[in-house]
């Protein structure tokens, strides 16, 4: 008898632990791959690369660019134009020699880029000062805001693949700022050098714009950051990253031109002492959750972008202050108490060809003490899931794909599935879906769920376990959906369409 009831026992409590799973909204069994249009894409990318540019010849393309973009795109006076980092560095600093060591460059940085991002949040929950640190050299003095640690970001190993057009000063001075929702603290690199890595524009002349402004030790600004020193009256910053690479430099005020819009007053880093492998851009605009963050200072009410595909040469958009688009998937937008920066995603569930997975919704919750929960990223290219949970998808993906005929291959790098479809020119797969609350959904087309790693015919599921504290929904994910953070409401948008 008592065999039984603990039997019985056993089963509720399993049926009230995934009792959610079995009741989320069903989605499509299978989406079509488009195996060819990816591999001319992905051929495309070392096709249009002229070894022979000049850095003269590459401005003026991008240029060209602009014009016939600018025809498109919002009329929100508030708007930016994105570009991938490929695009950008389609200049004379491209090299790869081919799309699989692009593929493998990518993959590297991204790993180092989760490595920055759970180094970010474990410094918060444990109260590591930056004084503990000393990454370079025991330049910063930390004043003591908050218990925070250093700001972290994988820009320092160059994985921020979506590139911003912004002007800073007056009169404006164009550059690209990379884009990063897991950062707060915005720089960009400033002359006099004493240590500059190489970028696509000029840098940055303070002495040549009216709008330069630095900014005392007693001001608001100055108190935010994490690590600041006071010289000579002067606010100086230090942005520290996961491998050791730095920027230091002045904390200042200046003009930022967005689209048509100037805005004045923005605090900024300058950044006169800057290393890593950065990459092509001038600098970063963060667009976190804290107070230093480019939305925290415009005071808008919401952001959104458009990120095109990875391979594309095209340019999309960053808006402020835009309304949810009105068939936008929605989900919660929800804050860890202990980091105010990262944008946590209320996820209730995760199907594989139309199947609940049996995954607790407890699994993308954030504890009492921090952990847990997944973060959207723009800046992250490979989603990442508790390893738990993202065996269950594999093997739900894997299990799906045996059933449509596919066979898989040897995995490349951190993708443990993977596919030869060197034969096919279209292929049906597993429909891979986020489960939000009130029964919304967004399922993932084909080519944001297997992308190719090389331009042979051999593609690979886009997502990877982690041991992280928490998961991360990635770029790769996000491709041709316009993403808004409804930061009023509390709340983040899905709206599938093309940037």
């Amino acid at each position: 008898m008592s065999s039984l009831f603990y039997i019985i026992i056993t089963i509720i409590f399993s049926t009230l632990n995934f009792v959610h799973s079995r009741t989320l909204t069903k989605t499509t069994s299978t989406t079509t791959l488009d195996v060819t249009a990816s591999l001319q894409k992905a051929q495309s990318v070392f096709s249009s690369y002229n070894p022979k540019a000049t850095p003269q010849a590459f401005n003026q393309q991008k240029q060209k660019q602009k014009q016939t973009q600018s025809q498109t795109l919002s009329s929100s006076s508030l708007t930016l134009e994105l570009h991938t980092r490929t695009s950008i560095l389609s200049r004379p600093t491209h090299t790869h020699t081919d799309y699989k060591s692009l593929t493998i460059a990518r993959l590297e940085r991204d790993s180092a880029r989760l490595k920055s991002l759970t180094t970010r949040l474990h410094l918060a929950l444990t109260g590591i000062l930056q004084s503990d640190l000393e990454p370079s050299g025991g330049r910063g003095q930390e004043q003591q805001q908050d218990l925070q640690g250093p700001i972290i970001s994988g820009t320092s190993q160059g994985s921020g693949e979506y590139f911003c057009r912004v002007a800073i000063g007056r009169p404006p001075t164009p550059a690209y700022m990379v884009l990063d929702t897991g950062s707060d603290v915005n720089w960009l690199q400033c002359a006099p050098c004493a240590d500059c890595y190489q970028q696509a524009d000029p840098i940055f002349e303070p002495a040549s714009s009216a709008s330069y402004s630095p900014l005392s030790c007693e001001t608001k600004q100055c108190k935010s950051l994490d690590v600041s020193e006071c010289r000579n009256g002067t606010c100086l910053y230090e942005v520290a990253y996961g491998d050791g690479s730095y920027t230091v430099g002045e904390f200042v005020t200046e003009t930022l031109t967005l689209g048509s819009a100037s805005v004045n007053n923005v605090a900024i880093g300058c950044g006169h002492n800057n290393e890593g492998l950065f990459i092509g851009a001038a600098g970063l605009l963060g667009l976190g959750g804290g107070k230093l963050s480019l939305p925290s200072q415009l005071n808008a009410t919401s952001f959104s972008y458009c990120l095109v595909d990875r391979d594309s040469d095209s340019a999309s958009t960053l808006e402020f202050n835009s309304p949810l688009p009105p068939n936008a998937v929605t989900a919660p937008l929800h804050r860890n108490p202990k980091l105010d920066t990262f944008y946590y995603v209320g996820v209730s569930g995760l199907s594989v060809g139309g199947e609940s997975l049996r995954i607790p919704e407890s699994a993308f919750e954030v504890d009492s003490g921090g952990n847990g929960g997944i973060i959207i990223d723009s800046g992250t290219a490979v989603s990442r899931l508790q390893t738990e949970t993202y065996n269950s998808l594999r093997d739900a993906f894997v299990k799906g794909t045996r059933r449509l005929g596919l066979a898989s291959t040897n995995g490349v790098a951190l993708f443990d599935t993977c596919y030869d479809l060197s034969s096919k020119t279209s292929v049906e797969v597993p429909t891979v879906a986020f489960h939000f609350p009130n029964g919304k959904v967004l399922a993932l087309a084909a080519k944001n769920v297997l992308i190719p790693v090389d331009s042979t015919g051999t593609f690979c599921l886009a997502f990877a376990p982690t041991s992280s504290a928490f998961s991360i929904i990635g770029n790769v994910q996000q491709q041709q959906t316009r993403v808004a953070f409804d930061l009023a409401n509390s709340l983040i948008g899905f709206s599938s369409t093309k940037c």
